[in-house]
């Protein structure tokens, strides 16, 4: 009786407000173009309000210039306090096998994420074999197929039962072993005895690889009807000539196939040891359980040699261009040069946080920077355009890449270039260079505000062997900032006269080298 009572009761109220609602539809929907129409928003709370009364005149307009003025007498960030930074406290300890560990303590969430590094990227291919590229990529791949112990089907069935991340991979010049896992012992342990088992038992199996192989081969093939993919493998060709950084981390159609077992035991018995790693831990865990876990993952480890190190790469000596035919409506463009290798000292990380500074005001990917600003917004010849440094061990690329019509190519090209020698020349403003470290000090607690966070910087940290106060005098650098010296480094940093220039399309953009070493007509 009492559910009919409501039943009623609720259809008669459906009836009252059918017409209300028919009105809050009406203005939401005014509201809403105005905000798609105009760069001015309406303010939320007294949208929220007229919603509620039922907005009976639909018809009723925005005021867009009251949400201006109402912004200029906004003075509650006037009061705001400085951002206040806490910054993770590291411990440094060494294993019983000789492996340096950084450690943070994490106890908001039960997981434990681990980070193990060694200094064995694709760069080291051909000191395994000559033309061996793709040995340190397959060897990551097979890491997690299968051991000793447990069989490929085996061991992914103990991986997902205990709905752990374990997975390895190698980039240029690292080779990284990772684990994310609940930090019980119930799950932690067993996932540690996996993780071990990929170190020090993995069994490459020739089946196994054969059929690695043809899948590998099967995505290379696809990269050639990608011009993005064409595009990197060209630039990083061209500009790194006979270095190792030169190949493609995953191999190439001529190398792939000749991988071999032996080839991947090779790589680990001389790559994957004590003396060239480096371990990350972060998580729900006590020093003491910490040091445990670590003894535990590389105490089996064979105690090798540490990596020689990387030869510097030479840079460009004159600007060059290369066009890579590709049946599309749009050419991809790669622009760039030699960048810095990863700083160390105290002078050379300012001399980073410097360029950081410049480059995001110049090419960085948000759309106050300056090419963005004129390639895109200004002449509309891109959706997207930005650069940024990749430093490593040795020298890394820096970049600016876009994609742009055909025909307007070379336009989009010179723009560029015009929008980088008047940054290098005139130099970045003092509120550009304002407004950009007021944004890298607000966003980089972000860095470290989770656990995957946090471990990833102290991977990074221990990898490159940097102190502690690159990440504690951050916000330092930052504010040791100075117009002057952004700009200055930016000059000494860039010179796009030798800048080398990949394009991908169907139409040639017919650039050419001058005898001054410029790119011109």
């Amino acid at each position: 009786m009492l559910k009919t009572t409501l039943q009623h009761a609720t259809l008669a109220q459906q009836k009252r407000t059918k017409s209300m609602r028919i009105s809050s539809l009406s203005a939401g929907m005014v509201l809403g173009l105005a905000a798609l129409t105009t760069p001015a928003y309406t303010n939320s709370a007294h949208a929220a309000l007229a919603a509620e009364d039922g907005y009976r005149d639909s018809t009723a307009t925005v005021d867009a210039s009251a949400p201006i003025a109402a912004l200029s007498k906004l003075t509650s960030l006037d009061n705001a306090k400085p951002l206040q930074l806490t910054v993770p406290t590291i411990e440094h300890f060494k294993t019983s096998a000789g492996v340096p560990v950084s450690f943070v303590r994490a106890t908001t969430l039960p997981i434990v994420d681990i980070d193990l590094r060694f200094n064995a990227g694709s760069a080291r291919d051909g000191d395994i074999r000559n033309n061996g590229f793709g040995i340190a990529n397959m060897a990551a791949t097979m890491l997690t197929q299968g051991t000793n112990r447990l069989d490929e089907e085996a061991f992914t069935r103990a991986v997902e039962t205990l709905g752990i991340d374990l997975g390895s991979r190698a980039y240029k010049d690292m080779f990284i072993v990772s684990l994310r896992s609940l930090s019980d012992d119930e799950h932690l342990l067993p996932a540690v005895d996996l993780m071990t088992q990929t170190l020090t038992q993995p069994t490459f199996d020739p089946q196994i690889l054969e059929r690695n192989k043809a899948r590998l081969l099967v995505g290379l093939q696809q990269q050639k009807q990608d011009p993005g993919s064409l595009a990197s493998l060209a630039f990083n060709e061209a500009l790194y000539g006979s270095h190792p950084y030169a190949h493609p981390s995953s191999g190439t159609l001529e190398t792939v196939p000749s991988i071999k077992k032996e080839d991947l035991t090779d790589f680990q018995d001389r790559y994957l040891v004590a003396a060239n790693a480096s371990l990350a831990m972060t998580g729900n865990l006590t020093l003491a359980q910490a040091k445990q876990l670590a003894d535990a993952i590389t105490g089996d480890l064979p105690t090798g040699k540490a990596a020689e190190p990387l030869p510097e790469p030479k840079p460009l000596t004159q600007a060059q261009h290369i066009h890579i035919p590709f049946p599309s409506t749009q050419t991809t463009v790669l622009m760039g040069q030699l960048g810095n290798k990863r700083a160390t000292d105290t002078k050379a990380q300012q001399q980073q946080t410097n360029f950081a500074v410049g480059n995001e005001v110049m090419a960085g990917g948000n759309f106050n920077a300056r090419l963005m600003t004129q390639i895109r917004q200004n002449l509309g010849l891109t959706y997207g355009i930005s650069g940024s440094m990749s430093p490593m061990l040795a020298r890394g690329p820096y970049q600016i890449g876009f994609s742009t019509r055909n025909d307007k190519s070379r336009d989009a090209i010179d723009a560029s270039l015009a929008v980088i020698h008047d940054t290098l020349d005139k130099g970045i403003t003092l509120d550009e260079m304002r407004l950009t470290t007021d944004n890298m000090k607000n966003s980089f607690p972000m860095s470290f505000a989770s656990n995957a966070g946090i471990n990833g910087l102290l991977g990074m940290m221990n990898f490159y062997k940097l102190p502690d106060n690159y990440l504690t005098d951050y916000m330092r650098r930052i504010d040791n900032v100075q117009l002057l010296a952004v700009n200055q480094t930016m000059r000494e940093t860039l010179d796009p006269d030798r800048f080398l220039i990949v394009t991908v399309g169907a139409e040639d953009p017919k650039l050419k080298v001058s005898t001054e070493n410029k790119v011109t007509d």
